[in-house]
This record gives structure tokens, sequence and C-alpha cells, in this order.
């Protein structure tokens, strides 16, 4: 296993030389007196979790991304709907398609149990990510904690800030220069797709009626275009999946980077960092192929990177008790 051990010193060195969106200030013992056991409550929950259902790991990264990237990492995104919430669950890039919430709420119950009213949801989103991938294969990090939970959503930047496995590359680069992140970190988050599935609906449109000229997506292989077709029917409901990485679906690995050369990205999303005309993505592609360790370096700090977009700390936002819902106050 790949170990990346920060002291908090150097986190916050990290902090200043990368972010900039955000002079929020998290550190990885944030817990060390409140709650000193977090992230063994949290990784044992997941551990029992992937027993049923090897898909969980993938889908709460999902979530953290998703979280992020609309108002910042703040747990809004876990928030169903009320009287005064209209849930980011039900935008267009969530709605069917987010899960593992309930296994969030487990986690939620374990902390209120050991150390109740300390633990934020948002943070339980960062910790769970950091032991989905290092269950999965992939490396291992201190996480930066320490923030807090929002009180309200925002569907509609729901809608329009997430990242789609439809946008082309320019979309997503752009969404990722809207909240601090730079190129290599499209490439180095993209790569968390090297587990997980999509829905064929997702798909489809590659499949049998690209761009609307009733042929295939020309960037994908011949022979992972069969493979697709007999996975995703051209009719019914569309909810059957496909896997991100078809080599090795259930491992945090470098493999994904591989199936972008070989013309297999499921999304178009993916395949454009390899298939875009003189992108500057595709040295960075060529790069993490062959070299897993630097890949997995790249990654841990673009999660950090990530997981301090715009935090709520300090005496702001909550920490919620029930992360489906605001504390009453």
């Amino acid at each position: 296993m790949f170990v990346y051990q920060f002291s908090c010193f150097t986190i916050l060195t990290i902090f200043i030389a990368l972010v900039h969106v955000s002079n929020a200030q998290l550190n990885t013992c944030y817990y060390s007196s409140s709650c000193p056991n977090v992230s063994k409550i949290v990784s044992g929950v997941l551990e029992e979790a992937l027993q049923s259902d090897p898909r969980i790991a993938a889908s709460l990264i999902r979530l953290h991304f998703h979280d992020c990237f609309v108002n910042g990492c703040d747990g809004s995104l876990l928030l169903d709907n009320s009287s005064s919430i209209k849930t980011e669950k039900d935008s267009i890039s969530n709605a069917n398609s987010t899960r593992g919430f309930d296994v969030v709420d487990n986690m939620k119950s374990a902390l209120e149990k050991s150390c109740p009213g300390v633990v934020s949801c948002a943070d339980i989103l960062a910790i769970a990510s950091e032991a989905a991938v290092s269950m999965s294969g992939g490396p291992s990090w201190e996480v930066p904690l320490g923030r807090r939970d929002s009180k309200k959503a925002n569907r509609t930047k729901a809608d329009s800030c997430i990242p789609r496995g439809s946008d082309n590359l320019g979309n997503i680069t752009l969404k990722f220069l809207n909240v601090g992140l730079d190129l290599v970190d499209v490439v180095a988050l993209s790569g968390a797709h090297t587990f997980g599935s999509a829905q064929c609906r997702v798909v489809r449109g590659r499949l049998y009626n690209f761009s609307g000229t009733g042929q295939p997506d020309p960037t994908i292989s011949t022979s992972y275009l069969r493979t697709l077709r007999r996975k995703c029917p051209r009719t019914g409901n569309g909810l059957g999946l496909a896997n991100l990485d078809p080599v090795t679906n259930y491992t945090f690995d470098n493999q994904y980077f591989t199936n972008l050369q070989n013309h297999m990205g499921l999304l178009s999303s993916d395949q454009e960092l390899f298939s875009t005309t003189n992108a500057s993505t595709i040295d960075i592609v060529n790069t993490y192929s062959k070299n897993q360790a630097t890949f997995f370096e790249n990654f841990v700090k673009s999660m950090i990177k990530m997981g301090n977009i715009s935090p709520l700390t300090g005496k702001k936002g909550q920490v919620r008790l029930n992360c489906r819902k605001v504390n009453k106050k």
C-alpha cells in the first residue's frame, strides 16, 4: 500500500502552496482529542458495507466529489428535501445515480454513539473517500479535517457546476477552474474512474447516435464498442451498468489511463482526456499510464486540494446530528 503521511504543518503548507479558493485552516489533527477513533469508525462501517456491495467504495468518493463542486465541501449534497431545502440529490448529475447515503447514515450513527455532536457530515465524506481508495488498493493519506455542515442546499448550482460524463474537455476544465482546480487535477481526479460504474443511459448516445450523427463515437475502439453494445442495448430503460474500468473495475490503480490509450474510456469526458487533438492532458495520461506511483502521488495532492474547496470552518454552519437534515434550533 502506498501511504502518504503529512504532519499538520505539512498539510497547511500544501494548502498555502496549492489552494487559493479558501483560507480555511483544516488539519489532520482536528479530532485528535474530541474523537480520536474517527477514521477507524468510518473505515469499519465501510469495510462491512463492502462485503455486500463492492460498488460502494466508488459511490462514496463520488459523493465527496459532487458535494465539493457545489458551494464547497459542506455536506450539502446529503440534505433531503424539506420545506426550506430543495435537495441536490435531484439535480441532473445526481438524480437516480448517486448512492451510498445509507452507508453515510451508518457512519454518522456510529460516530454519534462514540463522540456525539462532534464529527461533521462533510468530514465523514472526506474520511470515507480516503478509506474507499486505500481499501481498494490505492494510496492512503492523512485527511485534513475541520469542515462544518451547511444549513442549505443549492440544486440550481448542482445542475450547472458538477462535471458530467457528456461534457467536452473544455467544459470539464472550466468547471474545475471555477473551483480552483487545474488541468493536472482534472486528469488526476478523473483517475477515480478506475473503479465504479455508470448507467447505460449515460453512455448510450456514444454507442448509437453520437452528436446526432446516427453513428457511434469514433473514439471508441471497435471491440470495446461491441462489448458495450451487448451491455447497453439501443432500447430499454438504460439502467443497466457498465464498468468504468472494464479491466480491473474493483481495484484502484492506473489501468484507467491505459484504457484511455486503448480508446476504452466509458464516458466521453474520460476519453476526451486522451483523444482531444493536441490537448495538454494527453501527456499527463501517458505519464500516469506508465507510472502508477506518480498518479497516486498526484491523486492524493488533488484530493487534498479538492477537499479544501470553500469549507465552512470555525463557527460557520453546524455539525449536523443527522446528515439528511438541518439541526433544530
